[in-house]
């Protein structure tokens, strides 16, 4: 049997991993200026999040408008962003997950989302894109 945390109903858990300075400096087209943000809280990491998703995807207007109805709910060990909303905004952010359409804070990867049903809130299980 699975283990699972269950959190909060009507929230979305989104699992982060920080990408490794190395990496990002190997990438092809990366300068000085593109360097990895140092988030201080985890609303900044929320912040930077709701801006990857809202400037840079103005051609999908239903991440946007998910993006921009959705709020910080919290942060919880160091890579668990946790952000509340009505359940059909979710729905849009996990489909966008799942086409990947929907950007990761800058510095971080999305590892895997928490999925939430009425009766028992946000479970995050160890579920990464592939499988889907």
């Amino acid at each position: 049997m699975e283990t699972f945390l269950q959190i909060a109903p009507h929230s979305l858990a989104i699992v982060l991993s920080r990408v490794e300075t190395g990496e990002a400096a190997g990438a092809a087209g990366v300068s000085e200026s593109d360097e990895l943000p140092r988030h201080h809280t985890g609303y900044d990491i929320f912040a930077d999040f709701k801006a990857e998703n809202t400037q840079q995807r103005v051609w999908n207007q239903r991440i946007t408008d998910a993006m921009s109805e959705t709020f910080f709910l919290g942060w919880i060990d160091e890579h668990v962003l946790l952000i509340q909303g009505k359940e059909d905004h979710l729905e849009v952010l996990r489909d966008g997950w799942m086409r990947r359409y929907l950007n990761p804070p800058r510095g971080f990867t999305i590892k895997y989302l928490g999925s939430t049903t009425k009766k028992i809130g946000c479970q995050v299980r160890p579920h990464d894109l592939h499988s889907y």
